[in-house]
């Protein structure tokens, strides 16, 4: 059953498009994901979908109903539809308890299941003005959850958090679904964030949905290099470099080899294979990172151990069934 239905949605203001023409559907406990970068138009589409602003052209509906943008409503928003903008905008000087008391339409049991998801019980004595970002993040999103809506929409929840809050509230909102039964579609400009927790990603190009698809889709086969880079790092590997790691394959005259750096495997260097030299060695914590020259080309490999010195000489290979070749006019 979906919950969510986008239908030819699109944004020009003053002669400018903000989005493009975008469809999409999203059912019932799924976790959705926009992904792109800055400027792409993901939070003006989710503010879209919240009723906060005025489509040019579509249709959004939500829970069997149209939402209705704020040229048609006197004050913006959809029943069942709750949104967490990047800012908290808690009031001032008040108590957590009083704050989330005057928001509440829960029971009270459910009211305390919900300070609990959201680890906030210890700070509901405490004034808004004397919490952490993280934990004012924390207290708005339980706001909200207490008016228990069925679908959240979650706007850059995780900028100017530090790891430690960051980990904290990615926790919270894997949570939501199962504990609360609360649908969720996320906005994040670091894609990576949501490559452990959404269902499905779309991903957004200066204002234009560009592909759609499971988070092991995107990251190994990205339909360009702008959506490859949003997800991690990566080698885009030309002319000589490709043929070296797969031998025999045949290459259109504008296609690259993407590979992961997890992707690569090092070894010795033997004949019949690609052979590279070693440019730099670093250690980044649980793996290392090994840069190495090949056919004219650098490529990084990430390895869990790594008893190599620059100018070793390796041979290098693809991890059978990795790799894909992507169009490009480089």
């Amino acid at each position: 059953m979906d919950i969510l239905t986008v239908t030819n949605l699109s944004l020009t203001e003053n002669g400018f498009t903000a989005l493009q023409p975008i469809s999409f559907t999203q059912k019932v406990g799924q976790k959705l994901a926009l992904a792109g970068e800055s400027g792409a138009g993901k939070s003006t589409l989710l503010q879209i979908i919240a009723g906060l602003i005025q489509p040019s052209t579509g249709m959004v509906q939500a829970l069997g109903s149209r939402v209705r943008g704020p040229q048609e409503v006197l004050v913006p928003g959809h029943p069942g539809v709750a949104y967490l903008s990047q800012k908290s905008d808690l009031p001032q000087f008040l108590r957590v308890e009083q704050v989330l008391r005057y928001a509440n339409k829960r029971p009270e049991p459910e009211a305390r299941a919900v300070y609990d998801v959201c680890c906030i019980a210890h700070l509901l004595p405490r004034r808004t003005d004397q919490l952490s970002g993280g934990e004012q993040q924390r207290v708005a999103l339980a706001r909200l959850l207490l008016g228990a809506p069925q679908l959240l929409l979650l706007d850059e929840p995780f900028s100017n958090l530090d790891r430690t809050h960051k980990r904290l509230l990615q926790g919270i909102i894997e949570e939501l679904g199962t504990r609360l039964g609360i649908t969720c579609l996320l906005v994040s400009h670091d894609a990576t964030d949501v490559l452990p927790w959404a269902d499905e990603i779309l991903v957004l190009h200066r204002g234009r949905l560009v592909q759609q698809g499971t988070p092991r889709q995107l990251y190994q086969q990205p339909v360009d290099e702008a959506t490859a880079a949003l997800f991690g790092d990566y080698n885009l590997v030309h002319g000589a470099g490709r043929r070296a790691l797969l031998p025999g394959k045949r290459f259109g005259k504008d296609t690259a080899l993407l590979v992961r750096p997890e992707q690569l495997r090092l070894g010795p260097a033997a004949s019949g294979q690609a052979e590279g030299t070693v440019r730099a060695v670093r250690f980044l914590g649980s793996y290392w990172e090994v840069e190495v020259a090949l056919a004219e080309q650098m490529v990084r490999a990430r390895v869990e151990a790594a008893d190599l010195r620059p100018n070793d000489k390796v041979s290098v290979s693809v991890i059978p069934g990795d790799g894909w070749l992507l169009a490009t006019s480089a």
